[in-house]
């Protein structure tokens, strides 16, 4: 999983100028936490997503897509997940967030019906707090 993850984060380093915030994840303290789901295809784990229930709503803390893989729907599989997790805890909502020079994810989540609720900043990088009510 952690290899994924590197793959998938790799190429922003330039972009952002930092490792984006998933590449510092404990893998196993989250596994071990029960918050990582895989979505397997043919056999092979090709993206992961975390998530952490909060008060009223499921944070995605990431969402990972192999490259290879990638562009054929996984990601929007793990976050259509996500919403089915929230309903079953009962949350009213998902939230996540996104470095703000990774328009194309910020995209992504706006077609997904993500809204942004607030930009900050975390260990030095900008990001983009995105909400849906589910």
């Amino acid at each position: 999983m952690e290899a994924i993850v590197k793959a998938a984060y790799d190429p922003w380093i330039p972009v952002i100028g930092m490792e984006p915030v998933p590449l510092t994840a404990d893998y196993a303290a989250l596994i071990e936490a029960g918050l990582v789901y895989v979505l397997e295809v043919e056999g092979m784990i090709d993206a992961l997503i975390v998530l952490r229930p909060e008060d009223d709503v499921l944070l995605v803390e990431n969402v990972a897509v192999s490259p290879d893989r990638q562009g054929r729907g996984l990601g929007r599989r793990l976050l259509a997940f996500a919403e089915f997790r929230a309903r079953s805890l009962g949350l009213t909502a998902v939230r996540l967030y996104t470095n703000e020079k990774m328009t194309s994810n910020i995209g992504l989540y706006e077609s997904l019906g993500y809204r942004e609720a607030d930009r900050a900043g975390i260990d030095g990088r900008r990001v983009v707090h995105m909400r849906k009510r589910l």
